[in-house]
C-alpha cells in the first residue's frame, strides 16, 4: 500500500522545458497550499477587522487594511508555491507580459476601475458611510470593491457604480471633512406685523431645537418686501450625515414658529388680492333666470 502511494506521488505529470518536473504529489500539495492559504488568510483579515474596530481609525480605513493584509497573504502563498514548484519567477516574464497586453486591450475598463477602486481607498475623496450626491441620487456609501461602489440611496434603493465614474465625474460629499450642515429656513409673515417679535421668535424656534449647533450662532435675517409678506430667513448649522435628518431638524423648527406665532397673536402670510372697483362707471347686473331684464348698479 505504501509502496503504491509512494508511486502515485512521484508520478510525473508535467515536465518543463528546463528539465524541471511536476509530480502529483506536488500538485497536491499546491492545491492543500492554496486552499489553507484562502481560509488562512481570510482567517487572519477577521481577526485584524475585529482588533481594528477597537481603534479609533474610520471603517474605510479598516477595509483597506484588510484587503491589503488579504492581498499580501496571497501574494506569499503564491510564490511559496513558485518555489515548491521550483519555477523561478523570471520564467513568468514573457507570458506575464503577453496577458498583460491582451488584458489591457480586452478589459480596459475592468482594469480602470479596479485600480479606480485602489485610488478611492488611498485617496478617500469617498469613504464608507459618507454621505454623497452622484448625479441626481443621494445615498451613503456602504462598500468599495474592486470594480464598483455600493451606494444606498436615501429610498433604501442600492447603486452599484463603477469606480473610475466617482473619480471622473463631479461627487459631492456632504461629510468629507466633517458634519456639519447650513440650511435654512424661510418663514413669511403678514404685512403690519411687529417685525423685532418675529425675529425674536423665530431665533427662538430656532435655538432651542436639540439638532442645530450653538457654534456657529444661529441668525435670522429680514429678507425682503415680498409681495404677500414680509420675508425672514433663519439661518443655522447642524451636525448630521444626510438630507433626511437635515429634512426633520427644519419641519420641526416650523412646528415651533407655527406654535410660538399663534401664542402671540402673528399671522403667516398667504397670498392675497386688493381688487378695486371702478364707482364712475356703472356695472350691469343680470340675475339667472330673467335676461331680458337688466340691473344697473349706479355705485
Amino acid at each position: 500500500m505504501w509502496d503504491h502511494t509512494q508511486t502515485f506521488w512521484g508520478y510525473v505529470l508535467v515536465t518543463l522545458p528546463g528539465g524541471q518536473v511536476i509530480t502529483a504529489g506536488q500538485t497536491i500539495s499546491v492545491l492543500l497550499l492554496l486552499i489553507a492559504g484562502y481560509l488562512g488568510s481570510r482567517l487572519v483579515v477577521f481577526f485584524v477587522g475585529r482588533y481594528l474596530t477597537t481603534t479609533k481609525l474610520r471603517p474605510d480605513a479598516i477595509f483597506t487594511l484588510k484587503r491589503i493584509v488579504f492581498f499580501t497573504i496571497l501574494m506569499l502563498v503564491f510564490f511559496t508555491i513558485l518555489h515548491m514548484l521550483g519555477i523561478p519567477i523570471t520564467a513568468f516574464a514573457f507570458a506575464v507580459g503577453t496577458i498583460a497586453i491582451g488584458v489591457g486591450f480586452g478589459a480596459q475598463n475592468i482594469i480602470n476601475n479596479f485600480i479606480s477602486g485602489w485610488i478611492l481607498m488611498a485617496e478617500r475623496p469617498i469613504r464608507i458611510n459618507d454621505f454623497i450626491e452622484f448625479d441626481s441620487w443621494q445615498g451613503v456609501v456602504e462598500h468599495v470593491g474592486n470594480r464598483s461602489t455600493r451606494i444606498r440611496r436615501i429610498d433604501g434603493v442600492h447603486l452599484l457604480v463603477p469606480n473610475s465614474h466617482l473619480l471622473e465625474r463631479t461627487v459631492v460629499n456632504w461629510t468629507l471633512v466633517d458634519r456639519d450642515i447650513r440650511t435654512t429656513v424661510r418663514v413669511g409673515v403678514q404685512y403690519g406685523s411687529p417685525v423685532s417679535k418675529v425675529s425674536e421668535l423665530i431665533l427662538q424656534a430656532v435655538t432651542e431645537h436639540p439638532g442645530v449647533k450653538p457654534d456657529p450662532k444661529p441668525s435670522v435675517c429680514f429678507e425682503e418686501f415680498g409681495d404677500n409678506a414680509l420675508i425672514f430667513d433663519a439661518y443655522f448649522w447642524s451636525d448630521v450625515a444626510g438630507e433626511k435628518l437635515l429634512r426633520d431638524i427644519r419641519s420641526d423648527i416650523r412646528f415651533s414658529i407655527e406654535e410660538l406665532f399663534d401664542k402671540n397673536g402673528i399671522v403667516i402670510a398667504f397670498p392675497q388680492r386688493d381688487v378695486h372697483l371702478d364707482s364712475e362707471n356703472p356695472i350691469e347686473i343680470r340675475l339667472a333666470g330673467n335676461r331680458e331684464s337688466p340691473l344697473k348698479n349706479d355705485c
